[in-house]
């Protein structure tokens, strides 16, 4: 999912030419993913991506090297973590038991 489905499939109506509403977002992304790591969740951010590109922007990798996982821009240039990472998230969130008890 990009950025900008994000914003479209959750109406936050947020414009990403403004720069000020860009960071806006990229703050609550970073919560939410903060939050979920210290709750033994995976990173749902590592499922939104910046449009027309293959990973996630450098502000990802960061919040990763905040939170202990390795050097941001070592991260960044490892195609496995970001796949493992993608991969954990789908598998937390498929399980049912997982899912409903967030309904």
């Amino acid at each position: 999912m990009t950025f900008q489905n994000l914003i479209y499939e959750a109406e936050l109506g947020l414009n990403l030419d403004n720069s000020h509403e860009k960071s806006m977002l990229t703050e609550v992304i970073d919560e939410i993913s903060e939050s979920e790591y210290k709750n033994g969740r995976p990173l749902l951010s590592s499922l939104v991506q910046v449009k027309g590109q293959k990973n996630q922007g450098d502000n990802f990798f960061r919040l990763c090297e905040r939170l202990g996982l390795g050097n941001w821009k070592e991260l960044k240039r490892d195609a496995k973590f970001i796949e493992e990472q993608r991969e954990a998230c789908r598998n937390f969130w498929t399980n049912k038991v997982n899912y409903s008890s967030f309904l």
